[in-house]
């Protein structure tokens, strides 16, 4: 059948009309559009570094095309805040056209100068959004602090670190051969992505046990989602000739390896001794002993890739420890939470060194993971190799090789008061009735991590003294 001209135009006309419609703008101020957020919050914006940019999007939701007056910052070219809309920056942007039902980014950063004052403090924006005689509103806030910031730093002489201000480290530090770094209880340290913690000479650290009075070591990023997310900054590192270091009540975070420490003691101290500290989140190693010398009591290493790593033989020891890793968004669980080896491979060549390493009332536990033998140990040369166990609870499928162990609790949960992977929320103190409770032998340690007392004689195993 034939269509004649004017069906043809009857047919076309509708068209016609639709696609006129749709490229021509909404004048009415009946007009919507809808925007993805009604707030931009930055959290703890150290001055003079500046922010990560946010950003939010503009939606037309209407079928024919949108023009937006003006989006633009209150505060103008004065403000702490800069915008970008769309690609053009502002700090206001004019006549911005939107396409029928798309949508367009505005991106906003902060930047805060230096001030005086040592508290954190707040600074607020908000930017207009005005079309067709309309006009929306997205806030901005962002807490400002004030800080010490070194970049690059060597320290040359004996320095002592206040809690008056953070600490934000770029580009990293170095505490020079001989000299001694000591920080005071309540320091709070950033360290950027590029920025390792070198320690040549001597770092103590006195932190207490309330949380406002620990030492925190962790990244600069702590705006969200970064703000958790391992191998945030490289980590601490104790390197050959460093001497005599102690951590007491320190918390490390979100590093790539919380702490290294390579080579034995010059001295006849541990090269480390690590006192009620917590290591948390560690893409790598929580703790990596290379052939060195380490102490730790009452400390919880938690979560981490690796958990701990003791390689190449050292001497070690290990009293009421807690180490554990649960499998979750962050990291997969899918290394024993302590390895120790007494050797080295380099250049397909094996080098060996003597092991002594003693493990007293500790828990070695993981889940949500592939791992079966969370306890693994290496023997490759014929120097002496001691790896000694007494009174711990570990997970184990395989008895590990060439251990001591006597008074242990074999493949039984330890019970921990709270696990949620999915909130990433994780409490590692003990519930009632964990086969922890009143297993451990008895110590000359008084307190435990919380800094609670414990019972001396018949103590649980693990960081942490259940408080009835």
């Amino acid at each position: 059948m034939k269509l004649n001209i004017v069906s043809i135009l009857v047919l076309i006309a509708p068209l016609c009309f639709l696609s006129c419609k749709k490229d021509s703008f909404i004048t009415g101020s009946d007009a919507t559009l809808a925007i993805s957020a009604d707030t931009l919050h930055y959290d703890t914006v150290f001055t003079s570094t500046g922010s990560i940019t946010q950003f939010f999007r503009i939606y037309n939701t209407n079928n024919q095309k949108l023009r937006l007056g003006s989006v633009k910052l209150g505060g103008g070219a004065s403000s702490w805040f800069k915008i970008n809309v769309d690609g053009i920056p502002g700090p206001e942007v004019r006549d911005i056209e939107i396409a029928a039902n798309d949508s367009i980014y505005v991106f906003v950063s902060v930047k805060i100068d230096p001030t005086l004052d040592n508290l954190p403090f707040i600074v607020q924006d908000s930017i207009s959004i005005v079309y067709n005689g309309n006009e929306r509103w997205v806030q901005l806030d962002a807490w400002g602090q004030n800080a010490h910031f070194m970049r690059n730093r060597v320290i040359e002489s004996d320095e002592v670190w206040e809690n008056d201000k953070p600490y934000v480290i770029l580009g990293g530090i170095r505490v020079d051969t001989n000299i001694t770094l000591t920080i005071k209880e309540g320091c709070r340290i950033y360290l950027h992505a590029d920025a390792p913690f070198l320690v040549d000479g001597t770092l103590l650290v006195e932190g207490d046990f309330y949380d406002s009075t620990r030492v925190v070591f962790r990244g600069d990023r702590l705006d969200e989602p970064y703000r958790d997310f391992p191998a945030s900054w490289p980590g601490i590192y104790f390197r050959e000739e460093s001497r005599d270091n102690v951590l007491r009540y320190a918390v490390i975070r979100n590093a790539y390896q919380g702490i290294v420490a390579a080579g034995p003691s010059p001295t006849a101290n541990p090269k480390l001794s690590l006192q009620q500290c917590i290591i948390d989140n560690c893409y790598d190693a929580g703790l990596f002993g290379f052939a060195s010398d380490i102490e730790a009591f009452n400390c919880l290493v938690s979560n981490c890739g690796k958990g701990i790593i003791l390689a190449y033989g050292g001497n070690y020891d290990f009293t009421h420890c807690t180490i554990v890793a649960y499998g979750n968004s962050y990291i997969q669980h899918k290394e024993p939470v302590l390895v120790a080896t007494d050797y080295i491979e380099e250049n397909n060549t094996v080098h060996t060194n003597s092991l002594a390493a003693y493990f007293r009332n500790c828990i070695f536990w993981g889940e949500n993971g592939i791992v079966d033998n969370e306890v693994v140990t290496v023997r490759k040369g014929s120097l002496p190799f001691v790896a000694d166990f007494q009174h711990c609870l570990w997970k184990i499928k395989d008895d590990p090789a060439h251990v001591t162990a006597a008074n242990m609790i074999h493949n039984e949960s330890p019970v921990f008061d709270s696990t949620d992977n999915q909130r990433l929320v994780y409490n590692f103190r003990l519930k009632e009735g964990s086969p922890a409770v009143d297993k451990g032998a008895g110590t000359s340690l008084m307190v435990d991590l919380d800094g609670q007392p414990r019972n001396v004689n018949v103590p649980d195993l693990g960081c942490y003294e259940r408080q009835d």
